[in-house]
């Protein structure tokens, strides 16, 4: 495969993801209006309730076996590895850049967060079905490459619960920041804006807490639970160690819509008699997952036009600097693939993974590819960023149509 086939292999999927932020960028033009403020915002709750969770259980279901789980397991270990290391890079950034509380949780999220899933499902089989591709046969090469792609979508997974808890963590931080130095004209401001709602949530907490209320019955209550703790104080010492847990992780935030879907679509895929019931063209109930997986087919569409919604304000103003962006795309194109060669290669040398090389070369393209379009969505959800969030993604995304062409093309050479 010349380098020139490569290039248009790589650069379609992303000009695809550019032309439709584009379109959403003209769709939010004040003369045409059709994707405004709160147009954008009903948009994005249906593909974070709806679409994204229809696409990641639909996918998992249709690709995950027992049998390619046991045989895979280290691509799940690997992007996780992405994921983590991502995350410590870019905590070295924001220290470095001395990024802004606000934009801390996006950096994060665009660092650690890649395109596993919907961008490698369109290159791997491009790259297959090119008549002199270097990983053998083009249908088998097709067929075996469908399916690691698909496996790939277990980052959705990483990403509804270890991404978006860490980013919400900065997310709602500078949020309680902002509104903590907000002076007394802030009753002044219209109701309608976020700041004014947040601090009006926090003005209708009571002054005093629950447990300093305390009601004669309840001096009763507790004194009787004390005499129950002293008789057994290692039931006292793990309901405490579980009530620091619950108090510390929201569990409704880590089992996102997107991350049911995807314990779903494991059940189903991995369990044989589930599996025979709603997945292939003889399944009684294969209508079921046909639908779900026609709804799912409207998730990155709409993703994308909210960004490219999003990216109107930001070309007017952002807060965004060029270091920050330099450094995000360094991460990104430089940083992280290159530990993932080193990565990829130990693993090969100790017998993690096999001599195959098409499943080598996906493991090594996880560590090259652009941020997830999800960042932009879990962005939106918190109505916070969301004009720099477009702005990061589409220089990333633009960068991207060079820089993974160039690590294709090493990756493939370095593989045959």
């Amino acid at each position: 495969m010349e380098i020139l086939d490569l290039f248009e292999v790589a650069l379609m999927p992303i000009l695809k993801v550019l032309l439709v932020t584009a379109l959403g960028l003209v769709l939010a033009i004040d003369r045409i209006d059709l994707l405004g403020h709160s147009v954008t915002h009903s948009l994005n709750n249906l593909v974070f309730y709806v679409f994204n969770p229809a696409l990641i259980g639909s996918n998992l279901a249709e690709t995950i076996t027992y049998q390619s789980l046991i045989s895979l397991w280290f691509m799940p270990v690997n992007i996780l590895l992405s994921f983590l290391i991502g995350s410590a890079l870019a905590w070295i950034l924001i220290k470095i850049t001395r990024t802004p509380p606000h934009l801390q949780g996006l950096v994060i999220g665009c660092c650690s967060a890649g395109n596993m899933g919907n961008l490698l499902l369109i290159i791997v089989p491009a790259v297959c079905e090119e008549s002199n591709s270097p990983f053998g046969d083009t249908s088998v090469c097709s067929s075996y490459g469908k399916a690691y792609a698909s496996l790939s979508m277990v980052g959705a997974i990483y990403i509804w619960t270890y991404v978006y808890y860490v980013m919400s963590l900065y997310l709602n931080k500078s949020v309680s920041d902002a509104g903590t130095n907000k002076d007394s004209r802030i009753h002044i401001i219209s109701s309608g804006e976020s700041s004014t709602n947040i601090f009006l949530e926090s003005s209708r907490k009571p002054l005093l807490h629950s447990s300093d209320r305390r009601s004669p019955d309840d001096s009763q209550i507790q004194a009787e639970t004390r005499s129950t703790k002293s008789r057994f104080p290692f039931l006292d010492k793990m309901r405490q160690r579980i009530n620091k847990f619950t108090e510390k992780i929201d569990l409704k935030m880590i089992f996102a819509p997107s991350t049911i879907a995807a314990i779903i679509g494991f059940v189903i895929g991995t369990i044989s008699p589930f599996r025979k019931v709603i997945v292939g063209e003889s399944a009684p109930l294969r209508v079921l997952d046909s639908s779900a997986a026609l709804v799912g087919e409207a998730a990155i569409p709409a993703m994308t036009l909210v960004i490219g919604a999003n990216l109107l304000s930001g070309l007017k103003r952002s807060g965004v600097g060029v270091s920050l962006i330099m450094g995000i795309i360094a991460i990104r194109y430089i940083l992280l693939p290159l530990l993932g060669i080193v990565i990829v290669k130990a693993a090969y040398r100790f017998g993690f993974i096999g001599s195959d090389s098409l499943y080598q070369f996906i493991l090594l393209l996880q560590y090259a590819v652009p941020p997830a379009l999800a960042v932009g969505t879990i962005i939106q959800l918190f109505e916070t960023s969301e004009s720099e969030c477009s702005v990061i993604l589409l220089w990333t995304y633009a960068v991207a149509a060079f820089a993974l062409t160039l690590w294709i093309t090493f990756y493939i050479w370095l593989l045959t």
